[in-house]
């Protein structure tokens, strides 16, 4: 089995599920009515590589050292218990032909023991610390996404795209809200089929209770 405790690599990859609390994503479904219409508009579009990005800020590098200063502990006890493991295998390899089952096997049970122990302490360990630096770190990307949506802003940018995001999710950081065509196409829709809207559903009225039986004499 592989004892090296998680590296921040490793999880560099989970960073995409972070929340972004500045991005300003279009809504599952269309709002009912659009006041304003949506208007064409040179395109000028930048890339951001959002998740080194919160890693590599200031903030970012000091939020992963303290996490991982906190799992110290937890690393140095799995890098002592694989160090046992080691130190076993040798003797196993070691043992003189004279050495009876019951020895080699009692040995070798050992040996599983630990490894059985080693596996699960890490994957706890692993599991705890890429939920600590998860929450952490996208704590960083709130404040990190603001802060490039305002810089997208000040610099007449009308789109912003993440250029490293994971398979089946929104690479858009960012967007010009007036260039949503979402209702606009709605709307259009409706008006080029002549389907008429549904009617509002009544309310359902509320269930009458059963008379309750009258007392026996």
């Amino acid at each position: 089995m592989n004892r090296t405790f998680v590296l921040v690599t490793a999880l560099a990859a989970g960073i995409a599920t972070l929340p972004m609390a500045a991005q300003t994503a279009a809504p599952a479904a269309p709002a009912a009515s659009q006041s304003v219409e949506p208007q064409a508009i040179p395109a000028k579009i930048a890339i951001i590589a959002f998740e080194q990005v919160v890693f590599a800020t200031n903030e970012g590098q000091k939020t992963v050292a303290e996490v991982q200063k906190k799992y110290d502990p937890k690393k140095a006890a799995l890098d002592q218990l694989g160090a046992q493991i080691d130190a076993l295998r040798k003797q196993e390899q070691a043992l003189p032909a004279t050495t009876t089952d019951a020895e080699r096997a009692k040995l070798l049970r050992d040996i599983d023991t630990k490894e059985k122990q080693a596996q699960l302490d890490g994957n706890e360990a692993q599991e705890a610390y890429g939920s600590d630096l998860n929450e952490a770190m996208g704590k960083v990307a709130q404040k990190v996404g603001a802060v490039a949506v305002k810089y997208a802003q000040d610099h007449g940018f009308t789109m912003v795209v993440n250029s490293g995001v994971q398979q089946g999710q929104s690479q858009f950081l960012w967007w010009q809200p007036s260039t949503d065509i979402s209702q606009a196409v709605v709307n259009a829709y409706n008006t080029s089929s002549g389907v008429a809207a549904p009617a509002p559903s009544a309310p359902r009225p509320a269930a009458s209770r059963p008379a309750a039986p009258a007392p026996k004499k």
